[in-house]
């Protein structure tokens, strides 16, 4: 019986969890094709959020420097990339900042608008204040996956932001190695996962697992459909292939954050919502342009081989 184990389990501090766990037994050869599958989804596939856009009072690119602040703006921004939060959310949300000094600013300091938003680290250092002034700043939080650079980055944030690497990798690091039972031909992986504090390691395990399985999931073929006599065309067959894109979730396309976030904003969550709508519907959605229906198309194409604009499946 196939078995999860947790080895070891600590919290170096707050943004930093480690696990280790023992997953088996496999056949020979099975550990390393898993171990790889989840090690490449923990890194790239799992959500978090991050700021991906500042505001600052009377300052309108990021090669300035503020009177009476210790940091110029771009080490302002670098710092602010360094923040992590948690929660769960759809769509951008701002957050504001408005300290006098003199002092030491921190990510306490922030005054959150979504309460389902919390802080993994409210130490987290921002700027120092070295005289009598006032620094005031609006930050845009989004949720996306993997790294998102400002040069992506700034061509969705609104006018007047400046752009900051998004960050959106809950999972740090994961490393995997294969343990062999002598005597036998069975073998167990051990798997090892980092994560910053804002999803614990077992979570991000779990999470990696159903998306694996809801991947793999569209190669099932159950007992009783046979390629060799039925037809694709057969009403039975035509209603599991629906099922099985029912149980895909956009998050499996990497889209960019603003297209990512139009189709949530249009009640878009699987690939079946998706495949309802043709290319040119979705510049019918509100803040969607072609560039982004263009990107929806193409990630459609590649990771599943499907045409959006074929309504019939």
């Amino acid at each position: 019986m196939f078995q999860v184990q947790c080895l070891q389990s600590k919290m170096n501090d707050v943004t930093n969890l480690y696990a280790k766990y023992s997953l088996g037994p496999f056949i020979k050869g099975q550990s390393t094709t898993i171990g790889n599958a989840l090690r490449r989804v923990l890194l790239s596939n799992l959500q978090g959020l991050s700021i991906i856009g500042a505001r600052i009072s009377g300052i309108n690119h990021e090669f300035s420097t503020i009177p009476n602040v210790k940091e110029d703006v771009i080490d302002i921004l670098l710092n602010l990339k360094q923040i992590i939060l948690k929660g769960n959310i759809v769509e951008p949300t701002l957050a504001r900042l408005n300290v006098k000094g003199p002092g030491i600013i921190t990510a306490s300091d922030l005054e959150l608008n979504d309460s389902s938003i919390t802080l993994v680290d409210p130490k987290q250092y921002i700027a120092s204040l070295t005289g009598k002034t006032t620094l005031e700043m609006e930050l845009l939080i989004a949720r996306g996956q993997n790294y998102v650079s400002s040069t992506k980055v700034d061509s969705i944030i609104p006018a007047g932001f400046l752009a900051v690497d998004g960050v959106f990798m809950p999972v740090t690091k994961a490393n995997f190695f294969v343990e062999t039972s002598r005597g036998t031909e069975l073998e167990s992986l051990i798997l090892e996962i980092w994560t910053n504090g804002s999803i614990l390691p077992v979570d991000a395990l779990s999470y990696s697992a159903k998306i694996l399985e809801d991947t793999f999931s569209l190669l099932k073929i159950t007992d009783t459909l046979s390629t060799s006599t039925l037809s694709l065309d057969t009403p039975s067959f035509k209603e599991e292939k629906e099922d099985r894109l029912e149980n895909i979730f956009i998050e499996e396309l990497e889209l960019s954050v603003r297209a990512y976030n139009c189709l949530k904003r249009a009640n878009i969550h699987t690939l079946s919502d998706l495949m309802q709508y043709s290319a040119d519907d979705l510049l019918e959605f509100k803040n969607f342009g072609q560039k982004s229906a263009d990107e929806v198309c193409e990630r459609v194409k590649l990771k599943f081989g499907k045409d959006l604009y074929k309504k019939n499946l």
